[in-house]
């Protein structure tokens, strides 16, 4: 894979939001809504793209949550990088995933949030 891609839940409204910021960094990947994308080919299930944001490399490794946020603010190169790199040590990464985990499950309750984002992952359009 020559391009990383960053897969996202295109029907969350704080995911697409969230989205639209990384949009602003200095990032050289592909971003698209689980919805559109070829998840066979990015080697991924549907079940863990509904459960997390995924980041999958040029290798085509795939990371999921807080991990996939590290990885991309790492690819951003400095000083996005710097954010990443702490994301990633291992005594921060435990604390990372709990935050992330902890966001994850409350986006309804988030600024951009829309009624879809409050929906069990198996009720939201698309579904």
């Amino acid at each position: 894979m020559a391009t990383p891609v960053l897969v996202y839940d295109g029907d969350c409204g704080f995911c697409t939001r969230s989205v639209r910021l990384a949009e602003k960094l200095p990032l050289r990947a592909r971003i698209v809504p689980w919805q559109e994308a070829d998840l066979t080919a990015l080697r991924t299930t549907e079940q863990r793209a509904r459960h997390e944001v995924l980041w999958v490399d040029e290798a085509g490794r795939v990371s999921g949550g807080s991990d996939a946020v590290a990885a991309l603010l790492r690819h951003c190169g400095f000083p996005w990088s710097l954010p990443g790199a702490v994301l990633s040590l291992p005594v921060l990464r435990g604390i990372a995933r709990l935050g992330y985990r902890w966001v994850a499950d409350n986006r309804h309750r988030l600024p951009g949030s829309t009624p879809a984002c409050a929906l069990p992952a198996d009720q939201r359009p698309g579904a």
